[in-house]
């Protein structure tokens, strides 16, 4: 029989559901909602992605992506078709490119309520619900356009459909599933089935469910997911065929593997095995790969060794009690929510081992956030429960563990604060500067291939341009850590976590101001409007180097451009279509048609301006400078 919520929690948890949902509510339109109309699209993958949905907005065709007009095949649809949708209602900004994956997130935080209310009760589902929009990685990782979280969104209710199709034995739900997995799969890849299938196999082997695989519809639901999955793959396949016979996976001018090959191969089998063509993704060390969770799940991140020591004492307590039943027998999940934990775990564990292998970037892991902060929901509400309920050796022990989580906030708040306050202090006389990105140092970390590598630019005159940020930060990371503590000591448990949380908010509030203030740096808008604003229906734009080195000025433009030196990473592949737009031009074709014909509008960014100014030997007007990029014209303005 299904089975309904246990309402025994709800003794324990005084917050009504009305109450429960405007504070949450609040924290998703103060930190996600509000940060959804700025800053403009930042250059690389960001306008990139956009790029791509913007040609499909514009043309119709949503079966092959483009970039510039270069076929742009590593990636599947689904995010696309969505801001494409977005484009044709709202226009082309950065409120449509990012809205999608904003209300993924909103849509992971209901998910995680619904289901840990019918596994652990209303503490729980609150504290995963809080837990998702308030931790650090899942709000840094949609501040550009990629899946990551619409993918979470349908793995994760794929998993839950599963998982209630056994329990209530309802057949619609794995039909549901298979339809979610399909969606997922035209999110992110071949990973959706296989991060499924990893959390899945496991568990019906370990629970016995296995022997009900009849109850599965295997065969129907395989059918409903290529129903809806297939149809994409097979016209991509037949608009993007092989040409002729390239040597190995490496493409040339009109020889190059054709969909099938490039998306299945080369995008997931050869990525995984780090021989992708072109290699530019690289591995983070491990030590960096595992120490990172604690960051991107952080503050929910602190009661993990809580957590732990709980989990640890109730399998101890269990195995002792098995006598002469089997250790697994005595261990084996009995409930819904019991299976929830094993189910939830497998999913997160196996993302992580993934990962561990594989070449990765900091955000790929982002499918592992929800088991993971749902896992910490469960443990914190649980251990507030026990020592709410009683007072014996157990809870406080617990206690005593969760105070020590506090401590170590409290700790890490004050430190962080005092740094902030130092900077604050230190740049208090020097002039406040729009373009960021002219007070940065360049150190190159990771050869910027990993996400965060901008963050080791950091430099102590750029901290001017913090100091709201940076004073809104300190002041909530010195007071929120010690009033969450104060109010633990006090027993006040649900005082102190919705204090971490709403900590935590203010922190991403006070980063997303900072993070737009970093808009001169990462995006070239500015440079995009001025082209806008002089350039003639027939005046030709250039960039110099990769297109994603000046991707936004593409899309504010809505101009093709063509790229010098800059057939390399993305538009590779893609350039090697016999029907591929002549838009890659060498040195020698630039300083060709310089000067000639409609005036020519040149973004050159980083360390390329030396030489290109050098190439032109100063036959150019300057007409803007924004950070390390300049824009150039080739002749002077005449109006």
């Amino acid at each position: 029989m299904p089975q309904t919520p246990d309402v025994s929690h709800r003794k324990t948890f005084p917050l009504t559901r009305t109450t429960e949902w405007t504070i949450l509510g609040l924290i998703f339109f103060a930190v996600y909602f509000a940060a959804l109309f700025s800053p403009p699209l930042l250059d690389d993958a960001d306008a990139t992605h956009a790029q791509a949905a913007q040609h499909m907005a514009l043309t119709g065709d949503l079966v092959t992506l483009k970039v510039d007009g270069i076929r742009y095949l590593e990636k599947p649809p689904l995010p696309y078709w969505l801001a494409a949708a977005d484009y044709r209602i709202f226009g082309f900004n950065t409120f449509a490119t990012h809205l999608p994956q904003t209300l993924a997130v909103l849509g992971c935080a209901m998910l995680a309520w619904f289901w840990m209310r019918r596994a652990s009760g209303e503490r729980a589902a609150f504290y995963a619900a809080l837990a998702f929009l308030t931790s650090i990685g899942a709000f840094l990782f949609t501040r550009w356009f990629i899946p990551e979280s619409i993918l979470t969104l349908l793995i994760a209710l794929a998993l839950y459909l599963f998982l209630t199709g056994l329990e209530d034995r309802k057949p619609t739900n794995f039909y549901m599933a298979a339809a979610m997995l399909a969606l997922a799969m035209l999110a992110k890849g071949l990973i959706a089935p296989v991060f499924f299938l990893g959390a899945a196999v496991p568990y019906l082997l370990l629970t016995g469910e296995y022997r009900r695989w009849r109850e599965l519809h295997l065969l129907r639901c395989t059918l409903l997911f290529l129903l809806i999955a297939a149809p994409w793959h097979i016209l991509a396949g037949l608009q993007n065929p092989d040409q002729g016979h390239p040597i190995g996976n490496i493409p040339t001018p009109g020889h190059v593997h054709g969909f099938f090959y490039f998306y299945f191969i080369n995008e997931h089998v050869l990525r995984f095995l780090g021989k992708r063509y072109p290699h530019d993704y690289n591995k983070q060390p491990g030590a960096i790969f595992w120490f990172s969770h604690l960051i991107w799940l952080f503050p929910w991140s602190l009661y993990w060794p809580a957590a732990l020591r709980r989990w640890w004492r109730t399998q101890r307590g269990a195995a002792a009690h098995a006598e002469k039943k089997s250790l697994w027998a005595c261990l084996a999940p009995q409930n819904f929510s019991g299976k929830t934990k094993l189910l939830l775990a497998l999913y997160g564990g196996f993302i992580l081992l993934f990962f561990s292998f594989s070449t990765n970037q900091e955000y790929y892991t982002y499918p592992a956030y929800f088991p993971l902060l749902t896992l910490t929901a469960i443990a914190l509400a649980g251990m507030e429960e026990s020592d709410t309920a009683q007072a014996n050796a157990e809870s406080i022990g617990n206690r005593r563990w969760m105070l020590g989580a506090h401590a170590l906030f409290a700790v890490v708040g004050t430190a962080a604060a005092i740094a902030l306050g130092y900077g604050l202090w230190s740049s208090r006389h020097l002039p406040f500067v729009s373009d960021i990105g002219s007070l940065l140092a360049h150190r190159d970390v990771g050869g910027y291939s990993l996400s965060m590598s901008h963050f080791f630019d950091l430099t102590g005159p750029s901290f001017a341009a913090l100091r709201l940020p940076a004073a809104l930060a300190a002041i909530a990371l010195l007071l929120g850590p010690l009033l969450a503590w104060m109010l633990r000591v006090r027993r006040a448990h649900l005082g102190a976590t919705l204090t971490t949380a709403a900590t935590a908010a203010i922190f991403l509030v006070a980063a997303h101001i900072a993070f737009a203030r970093f808009a001169p740096m990462m995006s070239s808008r500015a440079m995009a409007d001025t082209i806008n604003r002089l350039a003639g229906p027939n005046d030709v734009l250039l960039l110099y180097g990769d297109q994603s080195y000046g991707s936004s000025v593409i899309f504010y433009t809505q101009r093709p451009a063509y790229l010098v030196e800059g057939r390399s990473t993305s538009m590779l592949w893609g350039s090697c279509y016999p029907d591929a737009p002549k838009i890659f031009l060498k040195d020698a074709q630039l300083l060709a048609m310089w000067g000639t014909g409609p005036r020519k509008f040149l973004f050159v960014a980083g360390d390329d301006r030396e030489h290109v100014e050098a190439l032109l030997r100063g036959r150019f007007t300057q007409l803007q400078e924004l950070s390390d990029k300049v824009l150039l014209t080739d002749r002077p303005l005449t109006r």
